[in-house]
C-alpha cells in the first residue's frame, strides 16, 4: 500500500469528520482527499514526475497538509524546509535535492529572491495573490478531483526527502519510502494504543519528522481530528488544550518546561489530555515528575532518529514505564549496542545504538559514503551512544559528538545535566566541551536561572563538588539568560560549541 491509498480509504470512511482546523479555517477528509488529488493532478500537469523532488516552505497551517498529501500522490518526493532557516540554507537544500516546485507563502519570497537555484521551475503561494512569477495554490483546486495514477508508483518508492539538522557538516537528505512511513505509523499506533477518538495537538513544526509522523500521520490513518496551531506559546497552547478538548500532546522537552513556567497554568482546565508524548531530545526526570504532578497525565517518553521515520522505542503504555529510558522497541524493531568495531555489547554496556527494521530510511540522497557509513552490515547506526537493560529498555547516554573526552576519560553531558535540572534555582542547563590545553576536553556549563533567583557560579561548582567525580565537574560556568534553541525546541548545542569555538565537524 502507499500514502495515498490510506488517506483514500480513511476518506472514504470518515466522509465530512474534520481532519484538521487551523486558527478558524477547517477541513474535513473529504476535502483533504479531493484537495490533495487537484493538487497532484495540477503537478503532474506541470511535469513533475515520479520520484522528482517538490519542496515544502511553510509554517503550520491547512495547506502543508493538503501540499504534504498532494505531492506525495503525485509520486513526487515531498521535501520540507525548516521556516527558519536563512537563504544560504534554503539555497543548499533547494540545490541538493534538485527540487521542480516549492510550496510556499509570499512571506518567504524575500529569501528565495536571494537564492541562486539552479532546478527549481515553479513557485506556489498559498496566498491567493498575483505575483508574478509565481503561481496560487487556489488554481491548482480546478483539477481533477479523482486520484491520480502514477505509473510504476509502489510501496518502495521514496515518499519524503528530509534533511537532517546538519550538526555535522552539511545537512543530508534521509529518503524514507512510502513503506518505512507507514510502517512507522502503524506500529507508533500498535505500540501507543491510541484511536479515532483522539484530538490531536499538532504544535511541533510540520516540516519536523516528529511532527509528521505522530501529529499528521497517524491521526489521518485513523481518522483522528488534528488541532493545528503555528506557534508554540505556552500559554495558547494551554488555552487551546482546553477549548478543543485536547487529548495527546506532543513535544520536546522545553515545551514541557515552558507549559510548566506559565504563571497561570492552573486558571486552565486541561483534563481532557490523556496522553503526552516527548521526544527529540533527553528529558529531565525532574521536569517529567513536575509535569505529570502539575497536569495530571502521563508523559510517554520516545525517540529515534530522522532516519527511522522517526520513531523507534516508546515506553510502553501497559507494562512498566521507566524513567529516562526511551522505552523498548517498536513492534518489528530490532535495537542492539554496539562497539567501534561494531560488535553487539553485553546489557549494560554503553556503545552506539544500532537499530534495524522496515522504518529504516533508503539511504542519503545523493550521499552513498554516508550511506554506507550509516548504514552497515543491515543496521542503521545512529550515532546516539546508549545502553540497553535486562528487559530490552534503551537508554540513551548522549550523542557521540557531545561526549566530552577528558584526558582520556568519557563525560557524558547529559548526566551532569540531570543533576543540574533538579538543583531549586536552575531553570534551565545545558553543559558542553571546552579547549584546555592540559586535558583536551573539560566540562562548561551554560546556566539560565529561575525568574527572580541570584546564585554565585562557585555555588554550583560546589554543588557539582558534591555530586561527581573531579574530571566531571564543569570547569566553568556561565550563566545566560536564554538557551539557543531549533525549530523543535530543541537545545542548539551547535550554536553553544560555537561560543566556545568548537565546531566539530
Amino acid at each position: 500500500m502507499i500514502i495515498g491509498e490510506v488517506l483514500n480509504k480513511v476518506a472514504k470512511e470518515k466522509g465530512n469528520k474534520l481532519v484538521a482546523s487551523c486558527e478558524g479555517q477547517k477541513l474535513s477528509y473529504q476535502q483533504l482527499e479531493e484537495k490533495s488529488n487537484q493538487l497532484a493532478n495540477g503537478l503532474i500537469d506541470l511535469g513533475v514526475d515520479l520520484e522528482d523532488m517538490v519542496s515544502i516552505f511553510l509554517p503550520n497551517s491547512i495547506e502543508f497538509l493538503i501540499a504534504y498529501f498532494g505531492i506525495i500522490k503525485a509520486g513526487a518526493i515531498m521535501v520540507p524546509m525548516n521556516i527558519m532557516f536563512k537563504s544560504s540554507a534554503v539555497e543548499y537544500i533547494l540545490n541538493n535535492s534538485e527540487a521542480k516546485v516549492l510550496i510556499t507563502s509570499k512571506d518567504f519570497l524575500a529569501t528565495i529572491k536571494e537564492c541562486n537555484l539552479k532546478y527549481l521551475k515553479e513557485i506556489i503561494i498559498i496566498e491567493d495573490e498575483k505575483i508574478e512569477g509565481a503561481r496560487n495554490l487556489d488554481d491548482f483546486f480546478k483539477w481533477d478531483k479523482s486520484s491520480p495514477s502514477v505509473k510504476d508508483l509502489s510501496k518502495e518508492n521514496i515518499a519524503a526527502c528530509l534533511y537532517t539538522s546538519g550538526t555535522t557538516g552539511d545537512p543530508k537528505g534521509a529518503m524514507l519510502t512510502h513503506h518505512n512511513l507507514i510502517f512507522d505509523t502503524q506500529a507508533s499506533i500498535e505500540h501507543l494504543q491510541v484511536d479515532e477518538h483522539g484530538r490531536y495537538l499538532c504544535v511541533l513544526p510540520m516540516f519536523h519528522s516528529f511532527a509528521e509522523t505522530i501529529c499528521m500521520l497517524m491521526p489521518v490513518f485513523l481518522g483522528a481530528t488534528i488541532i493545528i496551531m503555528k506557534h508554540f506559546q505556552p500559554e495558547s497552547v494551554l488555552k487551546v488544550i482546553q477549548e478543543e478538548q485536547i487529548t495527546f500532546f506532543a513535544g520536546g522537552p522545553t515545551m514541557y518546561m515552558a507549559l510548566l513556567n506559565v504563571r497561570t497554568r492552573g486558571e486552565y482546565d486541561t483534563s481532557t489530555l490523556e496522553m503526552c508524548i516527548s521526544g527529540g531530545a533527553a528529558m529531565p526526570a525532574k521536569t517529567m515528575e513536575d509535569f505529570e504532578k502539575e497536569f495530571n497525565v502521563k508523559i510517554v517518553e520516545g525517540d529515534g532518529p530522522t532516519e527511522t521515520s522517526p520513531v523507534a522505542y516508546v515506553n510502553p503504555i501497559d507494562g512498566v514505564r521507566k524513567i529516562g529510558s526511551v522505552g523498548i522497541a517498536l513492534p518489528g524493531v530490532r535495537v542492539k549496542i554496539v562497539n567501534k568495531e561494531d560488535k553487539e555489547l553485553p546489557r549494560g554496556e554503553i556503545g552506539e545504538i544500532a537499530v534495524q527494521g522496515d522504518n529504516v530510511m533508503k539511504g542519503y540522497f545523493k550521499k552513498p559514503e554516508a550511506t554506507d557509513k550509516a548504514l552497515k552490515n543491515g543496521w542503521l547506526h545512529t550515532g546516539d551512544l546508549g545502553k540497553m537493560d535486562d528487559e530490552d529498555y534503551i537508554y540513551i547516554i548522549d550523542r557521540q559528538k557531545d561526549m566530552i573526552n577528558v584526558a582520556g576519560m568519557n563525560v557524558y553531558p547529559r548526566e551532569i545535566e540531570e543533576a543540574l535540572y533538579k538543583h531549586p534555582k536552575i531553570k534551565e542547563a545545558a553543559v558542553v566541551a571546552m579547549k584546555d590545553e592540559l586535558r583536551g576536553e573539560v566540562p562548561k556549563a551554560f546556566i539560565v536561572l529561575k525568574n527572580g533567583q541570584q546564585a554565585t557560579k562557585g555555588e554550583f561548582r560546589s554543588y557539582c563538588i558534591n555530586q561527581f567525580a573531579n574530571y566531571k565537574v564543569p570547569k566553568k560556568i556561565e550563566f545566560i539568560e536564554e538557551l539557543p534553541k531549533n525549530a523543535t525546541g530543541k537545545i542548539d548545542k551547535k550554536k553553544l560549541r560555537k561560543r566556545e569555538e568548537l565546531v566539530y565537524n
